[in-house]
């Protein structure tokens, strides 16, 4: 099969961890498959965030979409209308003059969804639509000019308080939650997109993230999105048969933000156990990483990144490309089966 696997572990890099006598999770972690099908060590330049890499990864360039605008083509929302304003909202307690990112939500996100669902009325006017998915993380968007600059997680930060309507939202929100809320940030208007690389064909990109479907979707490439991880295996083990497969395990940075580092081994180790049991015949396969997320502090790592491979360059191990150079360098080498 001359279709390549493109397999996203999202922060898999990482600090050197002392509850692990110093060693990372990616480090320790048992991964017998990908050693086997990828021996090919390369390494490529990291991004701040999800989007800004993939979109240079894709495309050659950098963003000029907001991240919010991208993950509302994702969620399936409108967007593209100039009227239209994307905010991501995420959850967060807003407290001492700070917003403090939420990353253990499990005993509060039905009652902060149902909260947001009660308050919508608010919105009424500018025609909001409203898109839930993990954790009680939301897209809104709406007709509205209002683009608040606010911080962006994971780094904790001082409060800016949000002009207009969507403020007003956000406020009563917190208020009816005793100081937790939905705080939007990276909100923005549908810009210009780049053209994907040619030699990306066919796609379709499958995971639990509508950043990176929103990125696939506005390339023209087809998504798939399925919240729990082991369905999207066999999920990608069908696309593949008909074209490119984007898989992105998006755990593995989850579980960075909520400081666990041994969830986070445990995680490689299952996802390398499930790409043996889908893909063991898998002939062009690039596994990458896009930044590293720290167990220890639960923040982006600003880094260059691992790029493994089966597919033969003949660069040395351990080269660097340049993140817009991957796909050209890597696809042009695959193998092609007659």
């Amino acid at each position: 099969m001359s279709n390549t696997l493109y397999v996203l572990l999202d922060g898999a890099e990482d600090d050197p961890n002392p509850q692990m006598d110093g060693k990372k999770p990616l480090e320790l972690a048992e991964m017998p498959f990908l050693e086997s099908v990828a021996p090919h060590k390369l390494r490529t330049t990291g991004r701040g965030y999800t989007h800004l890499f993939l979109n240079e990864f894709f495309t050659g360039h950098a963003p000029e979409v907001p991240r919010s605008a991208l993950e509302a083509i994702g969620l399936g929302l409108s967007i593209k209308d100039p009227s239209r304003t994307a905010y991501r909202l995420s959850p967060a307690e807003i407290k001492d003059g700070m917003v403090r990112w939420s990353y253990h939500v499990e005993e509060f996100a039905d009652r902060l969804k149902a909260t947001m669902e009660a308050n919508m009325d608010m919105l009424a006017p500018y025609n909001p639509e409203i898109r839930f998915f993990t954790g009680s993380r939301a897209v809104l968007t709406m007709d509205c000019d209002i683009v608040p600059e606010t911080p962006s997680p994971p780094v904790d930060a001082p409060f800016v308080e949000i002009p207009g309507i969507i403020g007003d939202f956000v406020m009563k929100v917190y208020e009816e939650m005793g100081g937790i809320t939905d705080y939007p940030w990276a909100c923005g208007k549908f810009g210009h997109q780049y053209d994907p690389f040619p030699c990306v064909e066919k796609l379709t990109a499958i995971s639990d993230s509508p950043t990176s479907l929103g990125i696939c979707a506005s390339l023209g490439h087809d998504i798939m999105l399925i919240d729990d991880l082991d369905p999207r295996f066999p999920a990608a083990q069908e696309a593949l048969e008909h074209g490119d497969v984007f898989l992105h395990i998006d755990e593995v940075d989850e579980y960075s933000h909520q400081k666990d580092p041994f969830k986070k081994k445990w995680v490689l180790e299952h996802t390398d156990k499930m790409m043996e049991k889908y893909f063991p015949d898998v002939e062009n396969i690039i596994y990458f990483v896009d930044h590293g997320t720290s167990c220890v502090t639960g923040e982006h790592i600003l880094m260059d990144v691992p790029l493994w491979t089966s597919i033969d360059t003949g660069l040395p191990e351990g080269h660097m490309l340049p993140l817009n150079t991957v796909i050209p360098t890597l696809v042009g080498n695959r193998k092609v089966t007659k």
